[in-house]
């Protein structure tokens, strides 16, 4: 992680600024709570005028489905985003992406906020929040997902993170939501869950010449590549991928599947329409139907490559993420393998995997290795006892 990237998550992770949002404190211990932690509030107790900004900068809305605009966004997150902890790799979000991850059925336009440069109009900040419903240990709650938190490298003394935090929450705040998920890869007041990623390579030799895996002691190349060698086609009978019919018993077999977990999503057919049909370098998502064509396994990636920072050789890695898998009929292994040799197909480099939902069943036998850095998810204006990683059903984008 870059020192600006670093100054400006400390800005984010200070207490003088979380002390005064409805979070748990960091040693606070919570086990049979599970509701909010500051009561949804009647309109006219809510503050109606935007946050001021510091002299020279004005807030913004941003609609991605206008291509300039997209274009600008793009360039913010692609220049100044999350970056790892050696500056070699930064994520490179796909205008395709950002239009698919934002503009789900029921978004809002207010709740894609930016910060312009009154002079040059140019865009200097980013935040956005999607909304949708969750289920958190058995309680429906409607939330907003919040993502794409960037300042410009320039402005990162400027301190705007946590204003740019209450501005999107006032707003949320306005339409009826008082609650929010996102996830972080530092430790705010409190997670609710701790994960860790997971990485199978699919282009060893690629990834060892960038520098994001090394040779293992004792190991050559070529036995490298002979080790994660993988079919050329898909063991599993019928595994196709999805198509619009699919989705009513796709959608069924899912919302079933995500209810033995203690915090998931509740996809309307709409959003999971949205969410899961084929777009081509941005979500791949494959089915086995019955004889009567209804869904009884699915699995699904989502694609999101980073820019290989001063690599004389590659300039792009691409990355599948695991999205969310299910199996009835074909082992879960069996599928997951498939789900890596559909990958592998589509040229990527690498195969990421959190270790929720039943994915650590799989890790080791399909060679994933464990990664150096822990996700971190967070409920805001809620409190809840902590969750285990094998019992979070939900992935943000």
């Amino acid at each position: 992680m870059t020192d600006e990237k670093k100054e400006e998550e400390t800005v984010i992770a200070e207490h003088k600024f979380w002390d005064t949002q409805p979070v748990p404190r960091l040693n606070e211990n919570i086990e049979e709570e599970n509701d909010c932690i500051e009561a949804n509030k009647p309109m006219e107790e809510l503050r109606q005028e935007p946050f001021k900004m510091p002299d020279g900068f004005q807030w913004c809305e941003l609609d991605v489905t206008e291509a300039m605009i997209l274009d600008e966004v793009y360039i913010l997150l692609n220049e100044n985003y999350v970056e790892d902890d050696d500056a070699m790799f930064r994520f490179d979000y796909s205008k395709q992406f950002l239009e698919w991850a934002l503009t789900p059925p029921g978004y809002q336009l207010t709740f894609h906020l930016g910060v312009r440069a009154v002079k040059s109009k140019k865009l200097m900040a980013f935040i956005t929040g999607v909304p949708t419903m969750i289920n958190v240990r058995g309680k429906d709650v409607r939330v907003v997902e919040i993502n794409y938190l960037c300042v410009h490298k320039k402005l990162r003394s400027k301190r705007l993170a946590p204003v740019l935090i209450k501005e999107i929450t006032r707003r949320v705040n306005l339409t009826g939501i008082f609650q929010a998920v996102y996830t972080a890869g530092v430790v705010l007041p409190k997670p609710i869950g701790k994960c860790r990623y997971y990485h199978r390579s699919l282009d060893p030799k690629k990834l060892i010449e960038i520098g994001f895996s090394r040779l293992a002691p004792r190991m050559t190349m070529a036995r490298t590549i002979k080790l994660y060698k993988l079919p050329n086609e898909p063991q599993s009978t019928g595994l196709r991928p999805m198509r619009p019919e699919d989705v009513p018993t796709a959608h069924s077999l899912l919302l079933n599947y995500l209810t033995k977990f203690f915090l998931y999503p509740k996809f309307s057919p709409e959003e999971f329409a949205h969410v899961f049909l084929p777009r081509k370098n941005v979500v791949d998502s494959f089915v086995i139907c019955n004889q009567t064509n209804q869904v009884t396994d699915m699995c699904s990636y989502y694609h999101l490559p980073s820019t290989v920072i001063g690599n004389d050789k590659h300039n792009t890695l691409y990355a599948a993420y695991s999205f969310y898998n299910v199996a009835t009929t074909v082992p879960l292994q069996q599928l997951m393998r498939d789900a890596l040799i559909c990958a592998k197909r589509d040229n990527l480099d690498v195969f990421n995997a959190l270790d929720i939902m039943q994915n650590a069943t799989f890790l080791k036998d399909l060679k994933f290795g464990i990664g150096d850095g822990n996700l971190h998810y967070y409920f805001y204006n809620w409190k809840c006892a902590v969750m285990q990683p094998e019992q979070i059903g939900l992935v943000l984008l």
